[in-house]
């Protein structure tokens, strides 16, 4: 695109332009903006209600209260590693549980939400993280 020429007028909020020449540091941040515009879009669209429904687009899975603070904070950190600890302290405020007991319920959890086209997977000696399938 020519310096002088009218930018365009995206309609998609995941498009973005530069004009051309442009500095590596300038393409690096409009990267990053988009992805965190894809991140908190993807967010937005997967909510658990007060009933403790999982609610992903057209899909709606009833989720056991454990489950269900266990995934709130996945949702929270969407397409970011979350550490176990972290996991088991929200789900369990009073003291985590043996690991077991965590891993049971991520088992269950892990079958529940494929129904909503949802995943999470474990990245070994961090974390899990949750995204869409």
């Amino acid at each position: 695109m020519e310096g002088s020429a009218e930018p365009p007028s995206p309609g998609d909020p995941f498009e973005d332009w530069i004009r051309i020449p442009a500095d590596r540091a300038d393409v690096r941040l409009r990267i990053e903006g988009l992805i965190q515009r894809a991140n908190g879009s993807v967010k937005a669209q997967i909510i658990i209600d007060g009933t403790g429904t999982l609610n992903h687009g057209s899909k709606r899975v009833p989720l056991p209260p454990m489950e269900a603070r266990i995934l709130d904070v996945l949702i929270e950190q969407m397409g970011q590693v979350v550490s176990r600890s972290d996991l088991a302290a929200s789900a369990w405020p009073s003291g985590p549980p043996d690991r077991n007991v965590l891993d049971v319920h991520l088992v269950r959890l892990r079958r529940r939400i494929k129904e909503a086209d949802l995943e999470i997977r474990t990245i070994r000696s961090r974390g899990l993280i949750l995204e869409r399938t």
